[in-house]
């Protein structure tokens, strides 16, 4: 049997984020697979794009343009998928984006406004599908956060922010719905090679292309992993760091990331 065919053929799955890098990968890996697709962006355009894609790698999506960042469209947005599709069993909540946090230009209004997007958005999205769930007794939320989300790293503090806090909320949300039969995933990437990360000026250890992203996290989700941390070397790395003291980790992390940076 091929590794695509272990996903549950038919499964509605809303994916948020899917206009390009992980989410656009993400959207044909699972389509490709048996998965029936409702795929979110704020680019229409670009969604049609996936969806083109995802047709010729033999699969369907369904686009539903949006922004996360609109409480009252993410509910508008997931009932036509529930009218269309006759309901939502997996969400992914993926949208997100990352600024540098630069302290010669320190700007709480930037750093909001990545903390509504990355955070806030996912948030409006479980909001969305979360009474659906709990009305049927199933269902799986997949949040995409970052394993900058575990501990401070340098000139990722607006960003790390809004990643811990994703991180923290699926995980006590998790001891809420576990007896309503619904099941939390929170996605931990490390480097991933998309428009987002080619705007970084430093060194990128252990960085992966985003069709492998796609296939790790889709073989997760299958699994209704409680954590999907990649790739491998670097999140074990990460986790160490994360228990560290913190004397030895500002140590660890200021080594680590003065050879990080590009000569």
């Amino acid at each position: 049997m091929s590794e695509a065919a272990h996903t549950k053929s038919g499964s509605r799955i809303w994916l948020t984020g899917a206009s390009y890098g992980i989410g656009r990968s993400l959207a044909i890996e699972l389509a490709r697979s048996g998965a029936r697709i409702g795929i979110t962006a704020r680019s229409e355009d670009k969604l049609e794009q996936v969806q083109a894609d995802i047709e010729a790698a033999g699969g369907s999506a369904m686009p539903l343009p949006g922004d996360v960042t609109d409480r009252a469209a993410m509910k508008e947005l997931a009932e036509r998928m529930r009218s269309e599709m006759g309901g939502i069993d997996i969400l992914v909540a993926n949208a997100g984006t990352h600024l540098r946090t630069e302290v010669e230009r320190f700007d709480v209004a930037e750093y909001m406004s990545l903390m509504n997007l990355n955070y806030a958005g996912a948030l409006n999205c479980i909001e969305a599908v979360l009474p659906e769930m709990l009305r049927t007794g199933s269902g799986q939320i997949v949040g995409v956060a970052s394993l900058a989300g575990y501990r401070g790293v340098p000139s990722a503090a607006a960003y790390g922010a809004s990643k811990a806090a994703l991180i923290h909320f699926l995980e006590s949300m998790r001891f809420d719905v576990r007896d309503h039969g619904i099941s939390v995933t929170i996605v931990n990437p490390g480097f991933v090679k998309t428009p987002l990360t080619d705007k970084n000026e430093f060194k990128m250890p252990f960085m992966i292309d985003s069709d492998k992203a796609a296939r790790i996290i889709r073989r997760g989700i299958e699994r209704k992993k409680r954590e999907i941390a990649f790739p491998r070397p670097f999140s074990s790395f990460i986790k160490f760091l994360r228990i560290l003291p913190m004397s030895l980790y500002i140590a660890l992390m200021g080594k680590t990331w003065k050879r990080m940076q590009i000569d």
